[in-house]
């Protein structure tokens, strides 16, 4: 793997580690502290803006390993259309467009999977922060003397937004479970190949 795919795959490492620890239950006073802190530090801001644009080049990644991938798409097809042909394919010809097709598809897989978590990551600190907010404005309208005559329908509004927001958390999570399962999956058949390969090679 060359060093920027490398990295690319340090960031995925990150990403899920942070996503998990996003999850973390806390108390609701000591979770406002530490959101509180995170979205008012300056450093913090720094690096996310710096993350930014190196998500940009993520992006620029993806799409040529994209364009590689369609590219040696080609490539086996020609290769499949001269076998029909009764062309002779020599074994490690078609064994060289067969590893060049599973590392550009393991390279489109690696970015999109960073891309995507990072969208997921960004969705769920903002819906964090909305609860945060809105967990304190019904803790406010508990505390309200006026709450049971004035504020009643509004609190549970309140709530029920506060539920809904539950609900796309939890579903964030299934869908980040599925897609962790989904790159340890291709791991697995990566290393299995990597492994056919070596036994080949010998």
């Amino acid at each position: 793997m060359t060093l920027y795919y490398s990295l690319v795959f340090f960031l995925l490492v990150l990403e899920m580690v942070l996503f998990m620890l996003l999850l973390i239950p806390l108390p609701h006073t000591a979770k406002r502290k530490v959101f509180n802190f995170i979205s008012g530090n300056p450093i913090i801001s720094k690096i996310i803006y710096w993350l930014r644009i190196t998500f940009v080049f993520i992006l620029i990644l993806f799409l040529d390993s994209v364009n590689r991938v369609y590219r040696v798409q080609l490539e086996v097809a020609a290769a499949g259309d001269q076998a029909a042909k009764g062309a002779a394919i020599l074994g490690h010809e078609r064994l060289e467009v067969q590893a060049r097709k599973f590392y550009s598809q393991r390279n489109m897989y690696l970015c999109g999977f960073t891309l995507f978590l990072s969208l997921i990551l960004n969705r769920t600190y903002v819906m964090i922060i909305d609860n945060i907010k809105l967990e304190d404005r019904v803790k406010a309208f508990e505390s309200n003397k006026n709450y049971k005559e004035n504020k009643s329908s509004e609190v549970a509004e309140l709530q029920k937004q506060l539920a809904r927001k539950e609900q796309d958390l939890q579903t964030l999570k299934k869908q980040s479970e599925g897609l962790h399962k989904s790159y340890n999956e291709l791991s697995d058949t990566y290393a299995a190949t990597q492994n056919d390969e070596g036994k080949k090679g010998k």
